[in-house]
Order: C-alpha cells, then sequence, then structure tokens
C-alpha cells in the first residue's frame, strides 16, 4: 500500500521510524533487535536509510598514499527487503543522490520494482567529509528534485535507456524531505521553502522534516508551507537524545538548534544514562504535544536504539 494512502485512510495520528543498515560484518539480528520491541506499537511503515561510499586513504605496495572509496554498510534494496517480508510490513527505502550515477538508481529502482517495493523517500544525501561542499557523482544527480524527476519518469515507462526491452511503467510513491530549520547549503528558509515546493510540484506526494526539538518551528514551517501553496501532509521527524554528546553534535552535523531548556537539562547530565533519560522524557512530551496536533504521522529517528522509543510511545501512543 503507498503511504499517501495510508496518511490519507487513517484519522489517528500514525507511529513510523526509522532504521539503519548494519555496518559491514554486522548482521540482520541487529535490525531484528531496533524493530522488534517497537512491533507492538503498530507502526504504519519503516523507513530504511541508505549511504553513500565515502573516501579513506591507505598506503599502497610502492608506499605511495592513495585514496579510495570505503563504504561502511551494505546496499539498502537488500536490507529493505528483509525488512518487508519478514515483517510484512511497508517499508521506505532511502534513494539518495549522493554517491549514485542514474544508472545505477535506475538499477536500484528496478530492484524496488521487482520487489513490489512502491515507497521511496527521496533525498540528495550528504557530501563526503573530505569535500567542502556537495558534489554530484559524475553522471548523478546534483539535486534531489532531479532524482524525483528519473523517478516520476520510470511510472511513466521512460527509462534511461530507450532501447530497454519490457519498460513497463512503474508505481513509485515518493516522499521528499523538508527543514524546519532550513537546509544547510539553503542561502535563507524562503529559498529553502522555493526548492521545497518544486520537489512537490515534481510530484513528491508527502514530505518528512527533519529533527527538531522545538514544536514551534515545526509549526511554523507547516504554516509558511501552506502559504506558498504546498498542501501535501507534512510528517514531523523527531529523535530521542541519547548520549551527553548529541548535545554538540547533533546540531553541527544536521544545523539545527536545541531549545535552551533542554541543553541545560543536557548539560547537566554526567553519563549517557542520565542523558537519555532526559532525552526521552524531552521527547514523551514533544511527541504528545504533536500528537495533540493531529499530525498525520509522527516519523521517529531510531538510531538503532529501540528502548527510549518504546517508552515515547508507550506514553504517547
Amino acid at each position: 500500500m503507498k503511504i499517501i494512502d495510508i496518511l490519507k485512510n487513517t484519522k489517528k495520528t500514525l507511529f513510523t521510524f526509522e532504521i539503519l543498515p548494519p555496518l559491514k560484518g554486522g548482521s540482520f539480528a541487529e535490525i531484528q533487535q531496533t524493530i522488534e520491541p517497537l512491533l507492538e506499537f503498530c507502526p504504519a511503515y519503516i523507513n530504511v536509510t541508505s549511504h553513500r561510499a565515502d573516501t579513506a586513504y591507505r598506503t599502497n605496495d610502492n608506499g605511495e598514499i592513495e585514496r579510495y572509496a570505503t563504504k561502511k554498510r551494505p546496499g539498502s534494496v537488500g536490507v529493505a527487503a528483509a525488512v518487508k517480508f519478514k515483517y510484512n510490513i511497508e517499508v521506505v527505502p532511502h534513494v539518495i543522490c549522493a554517491g549514485f550515477t542514474r544508472d545505477e538508481t535506475e538499477d536500484a529502482l528496478i530492484d524496488y520494482n521487482y520487489l513490489e517495493m512502491q515507497n521511496l523517500l527521496v533525498l540528495r544525501g550528504d557530501k563526503m567529509k573530505s569535500d567542502p561542499a556537495f558534489i554530484a557523482e559524475n553522471g548523478g544527480h546534483a539535486h534531489a528534485v532531479d532524482l524525483l524527476r528519473q523517478i516520476k519518469n520510470m511510472n511513466k515507462g521512460i527509462y534511461l535507456n530507450s532501447e530497454i526491452e519490457n519498460a513497463a511503467p512503474t508505481h513509485f510513491s515518493c516522499g521528499v524531505a523538508g527543514y524546519p530549520e532550513k537546509h544547510a547549503d539553503a542561502k535563507n528558509a524562503e529559498q529553502d521553502i522555493l526548492y521545497l515546493k518544486e520537489k512537490v510540484d515534481a510530484g513528491a506526494d508527502y514530505i518528512v522534516t527533519q529533527m527538531f526539538f522545538d514544536n514551534s518551528k515545526y509549526f511554523d514551517f507547516v504554516k509558511r508551507c501552506r502559504e506558498i501553496g504546498i498542501t501535501v501532509p507534512i510528517i514531523p521527524g523527531v529523535k530521542p537524545i541519547a548520549t551527553t554528546n548529541q548535545v554538540d553534535i547533533l546540531p553541527k552535523l544536521f544545523s539545527l538548534s536545541l531549545p535552551a531548556e533542554l541543553e541545560k537539562e543536557l548539560r547537566k547530565c554526567k553519563t549517557n544514562a542520565e542523558a537519555k533519560n532526559a532525552g526521552t522524557e524531552w521527547l514523551t512530551v514533544q511527541a504528545a504535544e504533536l500528537k495533540k496536533a493531529n499530525v498525520p504521522a509522527i516519523h521517529i529517528y531510531t538510531f538503532g536504539i529501540p528502548d527510549n522509543v518504546a517508552k515515547v510511545c508507550k506514553a504517547v501512543f
């Protein structure tokens, strides 16, 4: 079932969450340990992230230092399929521009189509750590809207290779990302909203936000989206802080802010356990307020830690 239809056909706030593919050398058991404690809360769907290769350096046999690509996690196709068919639940794999050519993307989309997986979250993805700014792969997309257009072309039966046999239309439904506090690369909030509307106009069915910790930022973001003519569902994405260092890491990595009250409480924490409790309590209040406002769903970024998410769900759902 398509996510947009799930959202339209429910009168209550849904619970959804996101998982990371395990690191290479890991196993599906790690994903099970994240998913299974949360199944009792009847998630409407599960997102599976996708990760580009980054770069590292090594010394070759000639003693020269060479740069090479390294990917720390396996591809999302197999992980998403394993989750979907083991748990009989809708899965939304992320499809990203970063690190992939258009042909590689098409191959992945063909795989998803064969597996009858119709839901995708379309993202640009992150820059490489070694690059000062995002650089598209040679033969790849620089912007999520261009990737979205490639997917929508496949829905019309238009593939990159016009000579492909049996080029049947696909039936993908796509979500895209929105940024209540502005994407890091956008010049200003107004430009960011215009880019988001471009993605919606290109065929995005719904929006999932970057994490935020102040609900007023989400409500203001929705208001600005509606004022510019964006009418699709806007799902708030949230996360329970779980470690003491996240008070500094999350704002830096995701270009977001922490409310002064939350930061004050986290600065008091001496251990990760204390920070985890404080983060769980904060998200419980935050999620309850969002649910009271009848948001379409609450999407929780688990980062592979299910127990704090379960506590929030028990209190809110």
